[in-house]
Parts: C-alpha cells; structure tokens; sequence
C-alpha cells in the first residue's frame, strides 16, 4: 500500500490535468467544463487507485486471485455514458459535442496514467490536448474557412410560394444542397437546408437572393 501522502499528490495532480482541459472547454460555454473535468480526472484517478491497491489486505490469502486492471479497465466503457451526454443532436441533423465527448475520454485516461504513478504520460498527454483544443483550432479555420458544410434556415410567412422558393435554392450555382426540409412553425413556414462546400464569399449573393423575396421575414446560417 502507498503513504497517504502519495495518495494526496496523484489526487491533486489529477484534479490539476483535468482543469487545464476543462478551463479551455468552460470558456466556450459547454456543458462539461471546468468542474466536470476536474471530476472526472479526480475520479478516474482514485478508480485506478482503488484498483490497484484497495485490495492489498487479500492478496496472499489462498484461493483468491486478483486482477488489479479489471476495476481501472471499466472507466474506459464507462466514460462513455458521461461522453453522450456531452453531444447534441440538434434539429436538422447538426451534432455537437463531439469533441468535448472524446475530451471527456481523454481526461479520463489522464486521470488512470495519474493514479497508476505515470507522471510523466498525463502530464505530456495533458499538453498534448490542449495542443490539440488550442493550437490546432486557428490552423483548421485556416485550412477550411473558405468551404464549410452549413445549415441555411429560412423563416417566411403563409403567401410563399414554395415550389418557386425551392427551384431558386436548388438550382443555385453556388449552394450544393444535400437536404431539406419544411415544415410549419408559430404560424410561419421554415425552410431547412443543410448544404456542403459553401464558398463563403459568395454568401453575400445568396443573401440577396433571398432578401428580394418579400415573403421571407428572416434568413439564418450555422456551421
């Protein structure tokens, strides 16, 4: 069995790695953040604790044999009904959370490494994360800010005339429309179009297409 002291380091230690990763997720507003991590981490950590030494009194006693990674192992599976939690499924077939769900898992691991006595695999696992979150992020806006898959959302009133709104949409050069759907909403008709490989620059015509239509009250876009 380790000293109490060495318990205390391993807990804070994981409490430490998993608020790194939970401050970059609280500052955009997720719901797992900061203490969500943290907790995570800390409990994970003290799983792999208890599984590795919880049960130091038996070991010895005849007929009983331990495997010390079967209680640690169940973190990996059971991380995953907190992960789920963490993702969205909004309407129009959008999901979000995935990357706080796979931050989850990570922090998760992290918290396993610092139970177990790997200092060094959290701490550079811990880095690598969040060069991942942070660093990667303005590179991937850079690389893909020009083509995105959005969601075109369109509020009109009852006096469109649908089948020539759909023609215009569908036939627009610069939209490539993978779905849509209608549907009738607090008195209004909504138009839902997901699309790929916007050109970002020419949103602007697309916008003025549809503010000629007299009948459209509001024109939405979301990544």
């Amino acid at each position: 069995m380790i000293y109490w002291q060495e318990i205390l380091i391993r807990l804070l230690l994981a409490s430490f790695f998993g608020a790194l990763i939970g401050i970059e997720r609280e500052r955009k507003d997720w719901a797992a953040g900061l203490r969500t991590h943290m907790m995570v981490c800390v409990g994970a950590c003290l799983i792999m604790l208890v599984s590795a030494f919880g049960f130091s009194d038996i070991l010895g006693t005849k007929d009983v044999t331990l495997d010390p990674s079967r209680i640690a192992a169940q973190v990996v599976s059971g991380i995953g009904f907190i992960g789920a939690g963490a993702i969205l499924f909004v309407k129009g077939g959008i999901i979000r959370g995935l990357t706080t769900a796979a931050g989850l898992w990570t922090v998760a691991a992290i918290g396993l490494a610092t139970g177990s006595g790997m200092y060094f695999a959290a701490a550079a696992t811990t880095f690598i994360a969040l060069v991942i979150l942070l660093g990667l992020q303005p590179i991937e806006r850079r690389l893909f800010k020009k083509f995105r898959h959005m969601q075109l959302r369109i509020i009109a009133d009852t006096d469109t005339n649908h089948a020539e709104l759909l023609k215009k949409l569908l036939n627009n050069e610069n939209l490539k429309v993978q779905s849509f759907s209608l549907e009738k909403e607090d008195g209004n008709f909504v138009f839902q179009l997901s699309v790929e490989n916007v050109d970002v620059s020419k949103l602007d015509v697309i916008v003025k297409l549809l503010k000629d239509e007299q009948t459209i009250k509001d024109v939405f876009w979301t990544q």
